[in-house]
């Protein structure tokens, strides 16, 4: 889910992970992306603004990483706040230093990604450190912001039943988290590896099973999370 409620949702390109299992990888980059002004995708959104407070939801701002265009998020979030609509950013969470505490109480919600708990398993899923991710979340539990936490169950990488635990526990020792989905693999991405001529390493990779998914499921259940 993009957040609760009917939802309008806007992908930025623009990412500095390149996640092994990626859906989207035509977003990694800014130039795939077509230039939007914030007053064109306020007047967008402002179609909606009636609709979506009736229908008690609201505006998500996805990607790519939202965080790479980090004032074009802030003007865009403020824009949607100001014509009373609830907001969501949906982010792997590295780049949250780049916001300010007063930009962050733009936010209705965070829809946070994490990879990994382990360090060199977050590198070599992401390219990147996970260390940003989680004291960018320890400053969420601070403000109180609320989160829902977003975890890929990717078999053979992901599905570590320690890792998993691991995360689970800083989950809730958060003490803001009011959701966990836990988000089944899926091949449905690979034609645009193969589109954009980037090598894809998961070809043969299935989906989680039934029963991996619900141990995964589990692990965040017995931490007393609402995990989906």
């Amino acid at each position: 889910m993009d957040g609760p409620g009917v939802r309008v949702v806007a992908w930025t390109t623009g990412c500095q992970f390149r996640c092994l299992y990626c859906h989207n990888p035509d977003t990694w980059t800014l130039t795939n992306g077509i230039p939007v002004t914030i007053s064109q995708a306020t007047e967008q959104l402002r179609k909606y603004r009636h609709g979506l407070r009736l229908m008690s939801g609201g505006f998500t701002l996805s990607g790519g990483e939202p965080l790479m265009q980090d004032r074009f998020a802030v003007k865009l979030l403020a824009a949607a706040r100001a014509m009373g609509i609830h907001t969501a950013l949906d982010t792997n969470g590295s780049l949250g230093n780049r916001l300010s505490d007063g930009e962050l109480g733009l936010v209705d919600l965070i829809l946070l990604d994490i990879k990994a708990w382990d360090r060199e398993r977050h590198r070599q899923l992401t390219g990147t450190d996970v260390g940003p991710v989680l004291e960018f979340a320890r400053r969420l539990a601070a403000a109180k912001s609320r989160i829902w936490l977003r975890f890929v169950l990717v078999p053979g990488l992901t599905d570590d039943i320690r890792d998993i635990a691991q995360i689970a526990q800083f989950a809730a020792d958060l003490g803001n988290v009011e959701r966990v989905d836990v988000l089944p693999f899926h091949q449905m991405g690979q034609f645009k590896w193969q589109q954009l001529r980037l090598k894809y390493t998961l070809p043969d990779a299935h989906p989680p099973t039934k029963e991996s998914l619900g141990r995964a499921i589990g692990c965040f259940r017995a931490q007393g999370l609402n995990c989906c």
